[in-house]
């Protein structure tokens, strides 16, 4: 590796078959078919890259089987409640909880994301964060990331997330809590 390929000037481009199995796997997150989850399946298996080069798309690739089976859930049973001794989250019924953090927010050190039933709540090192649901008019996801738009469009609340799979997660139950329709899922081009 040359100094240039330190600076990268040297660093390979996406594969456009990838940059378009990323596009349809957004599309695909938005309706949730585990249909379309095989297809990507099989379409990334075709590829023939090395491991090492998709594993990214593995793990989006899991987060979209298991936002999946989360939404069949959701419809058969309403959205999950997980038991949670965290003191911020109250009385109220928990319904996701994963480390993330907050990188917009200066000198935020990780801490933990709870959606409950009243609210989105981060509680990390300088405190909690806890927008109501009625607050929120848009839930997105981009990568890892979870987005919350307050109503009023003057706040974005960014969670970052460890995996897509959390990210996802959160999204879907986000939205719910919410009371959203489906709002997009995005990739950083």
């Amino acid at each position: 590796m040359g100094l240039w390929d330190w600076f990268g000037r040297g660093a390979p481009r996406e594969d456009p078959r990838i940059r378009e199995w990323k596009r349809d796997w957004a599309a695909a997150v938005m309706v949730l078919d585990p249909a379309s989850a095989q297809e990507l399946k099989d379409r990334l298996n075709g590829f023939g890259l090395a491991e090492d080069d998709i594993e990214i798309e593995r793990e989006m690739l899991d987060a979209l089987e298991d936002a999946a089976a989360l939404s069949s859930e959701i419809g058969r049973s309403g959205l999950p409640v997980i038991e949670t001794g965290h003191r911020v989250v109250g009385h109220e019924r928990c319904h996701f909880s994963a480390v993330a953090s907050m990188p917009d927010e200066a000198g935020q050190p990780p801490g933990r994301l709870l959606l409950t039933s009243g609210r989105a709540i981060f509680a990390g090192g300088s405190g909690a964060v806890s927008p109501a649901w009625h607050t929120i008019g848009e839930a997105r996801h981009v990568d890892r990331d979870l987005l919350l738009v307050r109503t009023t469009k003057d706040r974005v609340y960014r969670f970052r997330c460890n995996s897509f799979g959390d990210a996802v997660r959160a999204w879907l139950i986000a939205r719910h809590l919410a009371g959203l329709k489906a709002q997009g899922s995005r990739l950083k081009a």
